[in-house]
């Protein structure tokens, strides 16, 4: 299949990102990346809320005539050490949009100011604030990306260990799966964004001085029986190719319905990049994938 333009263009870009990841100052990225966010503008028809939500700093995005009683959640990647950024919101405008339901983006607390179990919690308190606006959880779903795939699955395990109503289903963009030692693809695979000093940066900030076998911090370590529908897609060339891979492997050995979706000359999280024809197929099938879940789901209010 040939390349399409914005597809050269965007190849092109990728080695700055790693540069800049590797070398701009934290303090200095995290202010360019709110300043942009300010300015960050939405397709016609959608508005942005920023809430609190049981003092966890979220932002709504509304589609118009988005109905009350169903939403994505959605968990931001970023290392753990970075916030929302304004292609994350504008990639979850156009799931929002599609789906024709509201998002909220949870902007949890960062590392390493606030290690694990930091994120964790405060994406755990927002799906239950969301439950008790009354949101059922029959017609709430989680997505992530990145961090926020790894997210997304430990927040799913720690509902269902503390006896919480779980989602009608996940979907999981690269997700993190494990810190327990790396998970490499092959000699000499180079990831085309994400750097292994960077990687080992952000596990650190993220782990600091727990155990990265804790189940809640890599979720390969854990119980993954009695989980919702789940979805993952991740890119061919990308080093969390192989964290996707083991994602579905234990998803299935344990009873879930899960499919993965590999895209072939992906790197990481390349849905963030909107105007990719990638971008649409694989937001387009995420869409599609939670209108079907909860559409066979039962109507009304828990």
């Amino acid at each position: 299949m040939a390349r399409a333009p914005v597809e050269r263009k965007l190849r092109r870009r990728l080695p700055v990102t790693r540069f800049m990841q590797t070398y701009m100052p934290l303090p200095l990225a995290r202010w360019l990346i709110v300043q942009g966010l300010a300015r960050a503008h939405l397709p016609a028809g959608v508005t942005r809320k920023a809430i609190s939500a049981d003092g966890v700093a979220c932002e709504w995005v509304i589609p118009e005539n988005s109905p009350k009683d169903q939403v994505l959640l959605y968990l931001h990647g970023g290392g753990f050490v970075f916030g929302l950024t304004p292609p994350h919101l504008a990639m979850v405008a156009y799931l929002a949009q599609k789906m024709g339901i509201r998002a909220l983006m949870v902007d949890y607390r960062l590392a390493p100011d606030h290690p694990f179990p930091a994120a964790l919690d405060d994406c755990v308190t927002t799906y239950r604030w969301l439950l008790k606006q009354g949101v059922p959880a029959q017609k709430l779903v989680v997505a992530g990306d990145s961090a926020g795939g790894n997210l997304t699955i430990t927040t799913m395990m720690k509902l269902r260990s503390d006896g919480d109503p779980l989602p009608a289903a996940a979907a999981c963009l690269s997700p993190v799966a494990t810190f327990a030692g790396s998970v490499s693809r092959h000699d000499g695979f180079n990831d085309p964004v994400l750097p292994p000093k960077v990687m080992k940066f952000y596990n650190h900030s993220y782990v600091a001085d727990n155990d990265p076998r804790n189940p809640l911090i890599s979720p390969v370590f854990g119980d993954w029986r009695g989980l919702p529908p789940l979805l993952i897609h991740v890119g061919e060339d990308e080093v969390l190719h192989d964290d996707a891979v083991r994602v579905e492997a234990l998803a299935k050995a344990a009873g879930v319905e899960v499919r993965l979706e590999i895209y072939p000359r992906m790197w990481h999280v390349w849905q963030i990049h909107t105007a990719l024809p990638q971008t649409t197929q694989s937001l387009d099938d995420i869409a599609q994938f939670f209108a079907a879940v909860i559409a066979s789901k039962p109507s009304g209010f828990a």
